[in-house]
């Protein structure tokens, strides 16, 4: 196969910036620290309890890198074996909203040398009450609101 064609590269570029996924800004506390980050909700990403993934970067914010006495893990991920590193509920995480009241909840922090942005696994989604009305348009609302109530994704 050759390679594309200058016009249809451009088209393809442009399409993937019109591309949505269902984003969250998310407030998390670790210890003293805490933060807001954009995370990605990735309803593949099955755990037997909350997670949160995050880059190494984030993790050295939230004062987790480098890691002191956390396990290293070996992860069976769809790209294959992923060793990280696994904080059992080490963070309070929440929805960044302003117009209601939202939970926190205990999630375990899993920090990954190859991840370039916070994942959200599927438990984590379910304690934050999030329904997914659309992923390929990244709209969400909260379980407990009306079907009407539509929430758009943050950007990246």
């Amino acid at each position: 196969m050759g390679a594309l064609p200058l016009r249809l590269l451009g088209e393809l570029v442009g399409l993937r910036c019109l591309l949505m996924a269902v984003r969250l800004k998310l407030r998390i506390k670790v210890g003293g620290e805490s933060g807001e980050e954009v995370a990605l909700l990735n309803s593949g990403y099955e755990a037997p309890t909350p997670q949160l993934l995050i880059p190494i970067s984030l993790a050295a914010k939230l004062g987790l890198w480098p890691p002191k006495g956390a396990p290293e893990v070996t992860l069976d991920t769809a790209g294959g074996p992923l060793r990280a590193w696994f904080f059992p509920r080490a963070a309070k995480v929440s929805v960044a909203v302003e117009d209601v009241e939202v939970r926190e909840v205990l999630t375990d922090i899993i920090v990954s040398p190859l991840a370039d942005e916070p994942l959200i696994n599927d438990k984590l989604a379910d304690e934050m009450e999030i329904a997914v009305e659309s992923f390929g348009r990244g709209l969400w609302r909260f379980t407990w609101e009306p079907k009407e109530k539509l929430r758009e994704s943050w950007s990246r």
